[in-house]
């Protein structure tokens, strides 16, 4: 019998984009792809977070992320993102090795809120594969969140 999820990391293969399982045992240890052998970058996994990006970095650190990617949109002067904020915090860190949490200051980084149709903040934004899945605008509780992520868990 297979070892649960939560005891394995999901990571994808930034060469050939399958999705790799790996046991939790063995993260901290280099690691191939199983489709192509080529190296699985675990360090990806071990990251802090949430992560402070920008226009500049969106589609390294989003679209060619190894993980799946909830986008936090926000604003300085808005808030509802002032009381969002620590809630995609928490998540953050609850999630951390298995979902990649960043921060998009809209402000800051308007190519990105432009590119992907952010009209208000705060807005969830969730890539998978270098693709975007989802969009949810407005504050979101906690459990809420992990129910919209429980998939990519």
């Amino acid at each position: 019998m297979a070892k649960a999820d939560h005891d394995s990391f999901k990571i994808r293969c930034i060469n050939c984009r399958t999705l790799n399982r790996i046991p939790s045992e063995k993260a901290k240890l280099p690691a191939k792809c199983g489709r192509c052998g080529k190296s699985l970058q675990m360090d990806e996994i071990f990251l802090p977070q949430p992560m402070m990006i920008s226009d500049r970095d969106f589609d390294t650190r989003v679209l060619g992320s190894p993980l799946p990617v909830l986008a936090y949109f926000w604003a300085p002067w808005c808030p509802t993102c002032k009381t969002t904020s620590p809630i995609i915090d928490e998540f953050a860190s609850l999630s951390r090795g298995r979902i990649r949490v960043v921060k998009v200051n809209v402000d800051t980084s308007p190519q990105s809120a432009s590119k992907y149709d952010v009209m208000s903040v705060p807005s969830l934004l969730i890539f998978d594969n270098g693709a975007l899945q989802e969009t949810i605008t407005g504050a979101l509780e906690k459990h809420s969140i992990m129910m919209k992520m429980g998939h990519y868990l």
